[in-house]
């Protein structure tokens, strides 16, 4: 064997060494690059299956409670504690911001943008559940800050989760809020995008 290595020049690996001269790779686990290639979209698929959930339910509950709720008394879910009640709110989630209507539609793109961009080299499913969240809920407000009155880029934002003692809301906010939650937990746990765990 070691003749015929030495004629064709295919090197012979060291006993013990762990190289597979045929994979070319360290280890013997060349299988293992062709399974990261392949979670790469399957987690881009996953983000934007959660973008799109959270975008529909946000537009159709907006469509809805604008439609049947907005102009009317608000509505109780749990007596006065959770209440249903039509706002349309220029500022960013929770009502803050009102005067920074169009610097916060630059925000939201920008947003969005970067999203888009981390998620070319997406491998972990927690982070794509987090970035699908924030994408979703995006895209929601930004809707309504594009075609919603008083114009494009100044468009007031629909809000109607009125809990008590607390800012009215949408599932826009809601999903943004969760993603921007559940992406400080994987930092504080390490996990990064690409799916690798780091410690400090």
């Amino acid at each position: 064997m070691a003749e015929a290595e030495r004629i064709t020049g295919t090197p012979e690996s060291e006993p013990g060494s762990g190289a597979d001269p045929v994979a070319g790779s360290e280890g013997g686990r060349p299988a293992e690059g062709g399974a990261s290639a392949g979670r790469g979209p399957r987690r881009i698929a996953a983000l934007l299956l959660v973008a799109a959930v959270v975008y529909l339910l946000d537009l159709g509950s907006k469509l809805a409670v604008v439609a049947k709720l907005e102009h009317h008394a608000p509505v109780e879910i749990i007596g006065t504690l959770l209440q249903f009640n039509v706002i349309r709110n220029r500022g960013a989630a929770f009502g803050f911001g009102q005067a920074l209507t169009v610097f916060l539609t630059i925000i939201a793109t920008v947003v969005i943008v970067v999203i888009f961009r981390i998620a070319r080299k997406l491998h972990s499913l927690p982070w794509a559940i987090a970035l699908g969240l924030l994408l979703g809920g995006a895209f929601g407000n930004l809707t309504d800050r594009i075609f919603r009155t008083p114009g494009v880029f100044q468009g007031a934002v629909v809000d109607f989760i009125a809990p008590a003692h607390f800012a009215v809301f949408n599932l826009a906010d809601s999903a943004i809020v969760c993603g921007g939650v559940l992406i400080v937990l994987l930092s504080f746990r390490g996990l990064d995008p690409d799916g690798t765990v780091h410690k400090d």
